[in-house]
């Protein structure tokens, strides 16, 4: 089975994203810019990147902080977000189950999915961080989805782009692709996903099905 992670994977949403939350809490006192943003926090859930700005900041976001993130993140997406490029090509010719796992919420996930007509390749296996009780770098949301999904966890590949996710994965004793496609990833992202513990890192998707027949002999 592939799993795949949704943001910076299936769609190029993570400069997107930064700018949305970065907005919010600018907005509610908090100076956190976008590259801060996605310095600490990609691949996090939004909930517990919350949680430790509070923490740090010693005080309390909005009590609708969470709702308006998450109304501006869903209108915002529905206009603007766009699929990974080829990410429709590799899917059609990856044969298997296939599932996502990210550390968003299901009705965001959903929406990155239909909007960018990706969500045929998945319905219903999707699997949000937001069912577990850890997020990651925790394995939690990965074993989740191989149980859900009645796989053995080492027989699973996950692609992933950020080193939380990587870390996660290889905690869930799972083989790991690193994807440094997105239009966020940086020059020292491909070495992050090996550090963490990625077998391959691909930049172009028309890469994935050659690299998981390398890896699994799928």
């Amino acid at each position: 089975m592939i799993i795949f992670d949704c943001n910076g994977v299936l769609v190029d949403s993570e400069p997107l994203a930064t700018s949305i939350v970065s907005h919010e809490f600018i907005r509610a006192g908090f100076a956190l810019t976008p590259d801060v943003v996605a310095r600490y926090f990609t691949g996090r859930r939004q909930s517990d990147m919350f949680a430790e700005v509070e923490i740090a900041a010693g005080r309390k976001l909005p009590k609708d902080f969470a709702a308006t993130v998450a109304a501006a993140t869903l209108r915002r997406f529905h206009t603007e977000l766009r699929a990974t490029a080829h990410v429709a090509h590799a899917l059609s010719w990856l044969r298997g189950p296939k599932c996502v796992a990210s550390s968003a919420t299901l009705d965001r996930m959903r929406v990155s999915l239909e909007t960018t007509d990706l969500i045929r390749f998945f319905e219903p296996n999707l699997f949000s961080a937001a069912d577990v009780p850890n997020g990651k770098p925790s394995p939690d949301l990965f074993l989740h989805a191989a149980a859900r999904m009645r796989v053995n966890p080492a027989d699973c590949l996950v692609v992933e782009d950020s080193g939380v996710g990587v870390a996660a994965a290889v905690a869930a004793n799972m083989t790991v692709i690193g994807f440094v496609g997105g239009s966020h990833a940086g020059s020292q992202l491909g070495a992050t996903l090996k550090a963490a513990g990625a077998r391959a890192v691909i930049s172009d998707m028309r890469a994935l099905k050659g690299t998981v027949v390398d890896l699994r002999g799928w």
